[in-house]
């Protein structure tokens, strides 16, 4: 039995890439045969064909001129983010907000949202802890949920210049289709009221004719925004209760 399933492992190994990451669902066995999996991957382990990079999570290493390499950070996170081929999460904090541009600071310590589990990693290249994302994520929402992020955090990442992240916030808004302003504007439903407020502010300036009812609806009109924008950055603030 040993031998069978080391056999259709090493078969599978094989046509995985060098440079990836694979756990036991990429290996099309079955969870009565992960003890005895378990075993044979600790023999390819001990030649050299395969690496740990955590519990239950291997690679290929590529081999060169300089050594055996690991996998990009991206494909290394690849297994936490993806389920039976299904993104599940993304991630989020200020290493999101440094890729968007919001902050100069980029913080090794990562943040992974996932609204069906917490999801921990503590490797030797990579740390990250979890927080609940507000809706589940898939591959087309992810980006969306991102951007929102950074609306709700604003006023907390480091070194961020309001001036400048609006400028950002404004320009990503103008490159949506507008299905996917649809779509954000659904989620944002789901954040809290500081982010449907800001939300609607960017879009009212960016598309003044669009119907923002599902937003300015959804807000207490008695409720004020201490969010340190000033009306000559944003010029629908007070239209939104933005101060």
């Amino acid at each position: 039995m040993l031998m069978k399933i080391a056999e259709k492992i090493s078969q599978q190994i094989k046509c995985i890439p060098e440079d990836s990451t694979f756990g036991y669902e990429q290996l099309n066995i079955g969870k009565e045969e992960y003890v005895t999996a378990a075993k044979a991957l600790e023999r390819l382990q001990k030649k050299g064909i395969i690496k740990k990079v955590s519990k239950g999570i291997f690679y290929k290493p590529k081999s060169t001129v300089f050594g055996l390499l690991k996998p990009n950070e991206q494909e290394l996170l690849k297994p936490y983010l993806f389920q039976d081929g299904r993104r599940i999460a993304y991630i989020t904090g200020n290493y999101l907000y440094n890729q968007l541009g919001l902050t100069t600071q980029l913080s090794k310590h990562l943040t992974i949202a996932c609204r069906s589990k917490r999801i921990y990693i503590n490797t030797a290249t990579i740390k990250a802890t979890p927080v609940k994302s507000y809706a589940e994520v898939t591959d087309d929402n992810y980006q969306l949920l991102g951007f929102l992020d950074a609306i709700k955090d604003l006023k907390t990442i480091p070194d961020a210049v309001i001036e400048s992240a609006l400028t950002i916030f404004s320009s990503r808004i103008q490159k949506l289709e507008m299905q996917k302003i649809t779509e954000l504007i659904e989620y944002a439903l789901l954040y809290p009221p500081r982010v449907r407020a800001l939300l609607g502010a960017l879009l009212e300036q960016t598309y003044p004719n669009y119907n923002l009812s599902l937003l300015k609806d959804s807000l207490n009109p008695l409720t004020k925004f201490e969010l340190g924008i000033s009306h000559k950055y944003l010029k629908t603030s007070l239209n939104w209760n933005i101060r």
